[in-house]
């Protein structure tokens, strides 16, 4: 996959936005963390009893904290490419954040957890009506999916141009390839968009 003509080294990379969402628990900050070439900067906050039957963590997860900003990472694909990543809060209630996030991305990672779909809507929708090119990262916790990616896609509504992958947000190859669709769905709109 050719993302650019052959790099100039005496020039900086380009820098690309990618947004990183999903909904709470899914593996946002994770995914971040495991590709940063950086130490990432996190917003990680303690969950107190306040959040009970407000956050709902996964079944049987040990998560005790919570996004309450952003996270931010990047790294360098090559020597013309440097994707800076905004990982986005899963809660609802700090969508109001998202607008800024997104301004300016070339597109977005939405992870997915297959066993609680129903966090996955407001994400998917957002990047629908922003017009942002999107992947769907199913995230294999502990290995495997409770559904298979064919009816990951249908439960969501995901659009047969969006792209549906499984990926591993603590192997830092499956985030990176998980990374690669995206710019690959970005340039595949800019082609499209082109192309008229």
């Amino acid at each position: 996959m050719d993302f650019a003509p052959s790099p100039d080294p005496s020039r900086p990379p380009v820098p690309v936005k990618i947004i990183v969402a999903g909904g709470f628990g899914v593996g946002k900050t994770t995914t971040v963390g495991t590709i940063s070439e950086i130490v990432p900067l996190t917003t990680e906050a303690e969950m107190t009893s306040v959040s009970v039957g407000v956050d709902h963590p996964r079944a049987g997860g040990s998560k005790t904290t919570t996004t309450v900003a952003m996270d931010f990472g990047c790294v360098t694909i090559d020597q013309s490419l440097k994707l800076y990543l905004f990982g986005t809060p899963g809660q609802d209630r700090f969508g109001f954040m998202w607008d800024m996030m997104v301004h300016g991305a070339l597109g977005a990672l939405v992870v997915v957890d297959s066993s609680r779909l129903d966090d996955c809507f407001q994400p998917i929708d957002y990047f629908e009506q922003a017009g942002l090119p999107f992947v769907v990262a199913v995230n294999t916790f502990d290995g495997y999916t409770v559904h298979d990616l064919a009816e990951v896609r249908w439960a969501l509504a995901v659009n047969d141009r969006v792209p549906v992958v499984t990926f591993d947000a603590r192997v830092r190859t499956s985030v990176r390839d998980a990374l690669l669709a995206v710019l690959e769905q970005a340039l595949d709109r800019v082609q499209a968009a082109e192309a008229r």
